[in-house]
């Protein structure tokens, strides 16, 4: 993506919610506290008819993601017989520790307590890349480890952008965390972010092991749509304006946290002409979408049991449908895993070449 398109969605992508407390006459230096405070927003009370509609999307999203691994599973996807790598191995004892340490309090570990998440996430980015290694012979670490290994430092930087679009939303907050310094925070912060992209997207390649790869895969729900300049102006003013509310209406607007950032970029894409993750979803192959969003929601569900019973760990304030939870995120709060994972597909895939293997 040439350097300047990325500057401009950078800017946008930033930018815009400041202009809505701007605009709105609210006090711009809370927004830029720093470590963030995100306590000053009351949310709305559980709303039972926001919850069951809620519920009527999802069950439509599990009949959608049943019915694509019931057409992927009845093509049986032929894999080698491989031995699990010694550090497969490694990466589960890893993990095996990490969370005994997270979620007990031993007096001789209490120094090092807060920090239990990193080497948690590393253990299972070595243990899925692993997995993969033994059912398919290769993974994205040993195929192309130096891309792989630049996935930590644009993860950071990925998530620390939701971490701004949190501070006008303010659906979660840090607990655990108080005696941290601003450096300090930074450091263990951006540590703890790098692990989001590789975690994804390994996930996301050992899920390609089970299921079919061919492309006529739902191929009788291909659409009709034609997708091009015009609709790319449309989706990406209508994006903008959303991103600009976004401090001006919070409980109303949240979910569009997890879906502007990924249509802003989609709108850009058809502003020059490019193909969009949707394309082949609109020819019927649904896999370049719901694979990404699996493998985020497969994170998701680790993500939020591991931080369950953490000393440092995140709690949540969501409005209208906070209830009934599995672990600390309400049930419905899933479904931002899946348009996550499609954003973690698409800064991949802008900004990451798995294509080329890497000259030794």
């Amino acid at each position: 993506m040439p350097f300047l398109k990325i500057f401009f969605i950078f800017w946008v992508l930033i930018l815009l919610p400041l202009a809505g407390v701007l605009i709105s006459g609210q006090s711009v230096g809370r927004y830029l506290q720093f470590p963030p405070l995100t306590g000053y927003v009351r949310h709305a009370p559980f709303n039972l008819l926001i919850f069951g509609a809620g519920v009527i999307i999802s069950l439509l999203v599990l009949l959608a993601v049943g019915y694509f691994i019931c057409c992927c599973l009845s093509r049986k996807r032929d894999v080698g017989q491989h031995e699990l790598p010694w550090w497969g191995w490694l990466g589960f004892v890893v993990v095996f520790c990490s969370w005994i340490l997270a979620w007990n309090r031993f007096s001789w570990f209490s120094i090092l307590q807060p920090f239990t998440f990193t080497p948690l996430w590393f253990g299972y980015i070595l243990s899925v890349n692993g997995v993969t290694c033994k059912r398919s012979g290769t993974c994205l670490l040993t195929r192309h480890p130096l891309p792989f290994l630049f996935l930590f430092p644009l993860s950071s930087v990925f998530w620390w952008y939701f971490e701004w679009l949190n501070r006008f939303v303010q659906n979660w907050c840090y607990v655990g965390v108080d005696d941290f310094s601003a450096l300090a925070y930074v450091l263990h912060a951006t540590l703890c972010f790098s692990t989001v992209l590789p975690a994804v997207t390994a996930t996301g390649e050992l899920l390609s092991t089970f299921l079919d790869d061919r492309g006529e895969c739902c191929s009788k729900f291909a659409l009709r749509f034609k997708y091009g300049t015009g609709k790319g102006w449309l989706l990406l003013a209508v994006m903008g304006v959303i991103q600009t509310a976004l401090p001006l209406a919070p409980d109303q607007l949240f979910p569009f946290v997890w879906i502007a950032p990924l249509l802003i970029i989609v709108g850009m894409q058809g502003i020059v002409g490019r193909q969009t993750i949707f394309s082949s979803f609109f020819r019927g192959n649904w896999r370049p979408v719901l694979l990404p969003a699996l493998a985020a929601l497969i994170c998701g569900f680790f993500w939020e049991m591991w931080n369950w019973k953490s000393l440092a760990h995140w709690e949540y304030s969501i409005p209208y449908v906070d209830r009934y939870h599995i672990f600390a995120m309400p049930i419905l709060g899933y479904l931002g895993y899946l348009p996550f994972g499609l954003e973690c597909q698409v800064i991949v895939e802008n900004f990451v070449d798995f294509t080329v293997d890497d000259v030794d």
